[in-house]
């Protein structure tokens, strides 16, 4: 098994995370420190501000201003992307190549307005054309789905459901999501890093606050569920 970081913006230049190269290699070295095996590099992709050829060749260009990072000191890089949500996305001509690199696994994030029916169809189109999707930050929508039955729907799907290390550190979410990793209704928790002062790298701390609270069991549940996740790629 392996610890892996399965939503970073640790890519320079590209979105609203690391500005440079200095920022992300610093972050990767966090990343090491923490003892990460595997970082996914998952800049936003907005499907109704760019085209996919472009978003591909940018980040593209971004990995590769990191220059040669496969070092002793830096963990594994895998490129991936956060999808925001788009009507049409479950039909789209090549969104499988938004999927974690050699994977068919999608990081999605879901809208920041209340949900309908519509949205689920979508993401069953994705899962369709064998494309496994893991929600990004599930704690984060909870506020926009207030009254709403898609929140426990949501769970229901066949989906991976990943928890952002920063809710686990904040004593006002904390409770909900052990509870939804003690349920098993969580299975990732992942540090959303964006930079190295407000958005860090923090999977290490998150990680010993679900360890204190649901023991070592739950912390290898979540690295045997990342490390097969990444598995097949090639």
């Amino acid at each position: 098994m392996a610890v892996i970081d399965l939503h970073t913006h640790i890519l320079p230049g590209i979105d609203d995370g690391s500005r440079d190269v200095n920022m992300s290699l610093k972050m990767l070295k966090a990343e090491k420190k923490q003892g990460t095996d595997i970082v996914v590099a998952t800049p936003h992709f907005y499907g109704e501000d760019t085209t996919l050829e472009k978003f591909l060749r940018d980040r593209k260009k971004a990995f590769e201003t990191l220059g040669n990072i496969r070092r002793r000191e830096y963990p594994e890089v895998l490129l991936g992307a956060e999808v925001a949500f788009f009507f049409g996305m479950g039909r789209a001509e090549g969104i499988e190549k938004l999927c974690i690199e050699g994977t068919r696994v999608m990081l999605l994030e879901m809208p920041f307005a209340p949900w309908s029916e519509a949205v689920f169809r979508e993401i069953e189109h994705l899962m369709s054309r064998d494309i496994t999707v893991v929600i990004a930050h599930y704690e984060r929508f909870y506020r926009f789905q207030r009254g709403s039955r898609y929140m426990k729907e949501l769970l229901d799907m066949p989906v991976y459901i990943q928890i952002n290390a920063g809710s686990l550190l904040d004593w006002k979410r904390r409770s909900k999501c052990i509870g939804l990793f003690r349920r098993g209704q969580a299975q990732l928790l992942a540090s959303d890093c964006h930079n190295t002062d407000t958005r860090p790298v923090n999977l290490k701390q998150a990680r010993e606050v679900l360890r204190s609270k649901l023991g070592i069991p739950a912390l290898k549940d979540t690295d045997s569920i990342g490390t097969a996740l990444v598995k097949g790629r090639t």
